[in-house]
């Protein structure tokens, strides 16, 4: 298999890989976590027992996975950004309740953000740098600030779109979303 592990990296023998995935400097991937094809895990990622990852998925430097995180195909995951595991933690609390996470495929996460477990992000949503998501995104939105607030809707391209609900950069135009409320500004 084509898989490119970098020998600083820790990845678990239990831990699946897809072809084509690039692992680099300390990261560490656990037991029984599965990463798809043609992924990029860059320099000190941690990826957590259990932890679902799609194929075409970047995740930059610094980030943490925890159990309970599933992510779909083609999902970027900017530098340390986090995501949360248990609603209500105490380091003394040996019964941890897992709140899964669904990050949907083609969403993009800012750097810096955090996703408080328990949340799905849309196909293609994305979320602003330094965010912290504390409820559901819908798919193309776009959110920022803390807690994340809707701000607008974005195209699959990335772009944000303009009142008709059209891509400034490729043209498509989303008449799904025209029925929704545009929050602009």
């Amino acid at each position: 298999m084509n898989i490119f592990i970098h020998p600083t990296a820790e990845v678990s023998p239990g831990a699946e890989i897809g072809d084509g995935t690039k692992i680099w400097n300390q990261a560490q991937v656990r037991e029984d976590s599965r990463i798809g094809t043609d992924c990029i895990i860059s320099k000190n990622v941690y990826i957590d027992i259990g932890v679902r990852i799609g194929s075409r998925v970047k995740i930059q430097n610094n980030v943490n996975v925890y159990h309970g995180v599933t992510v779909e195909d083609d999902v970027f995951l900017g530098p340390s950004m986090t995501f949360t595991n248990d609603l209500f933690p105490r380091a003394f609390n040996a019964d941890w309740e897992v709140s899964e996470t669904l990050v949907k495929r083609g969403a993009s996460i800012g750097a810096g953000a955090v996703v408080v477990c328990g949340h799905t992000v849309g196909e293609y949503a994305m979320v602003g740098a330094g965010s912290v998501v504390t409820k559901d995104v819908p798919a193309h939105a776009l959110v920022v600030g803390n807690p994340a607030r809707q701000i607008g809707w974005v195209c699959r391209c990335g772009q944000k779109l303009d009142g008709e609900m059209r891509c400034p950069r490729c043209g498509l135009v989303y008449d799904e979303l025209k029925d929704k409320e545009n929050p602009q500004g």
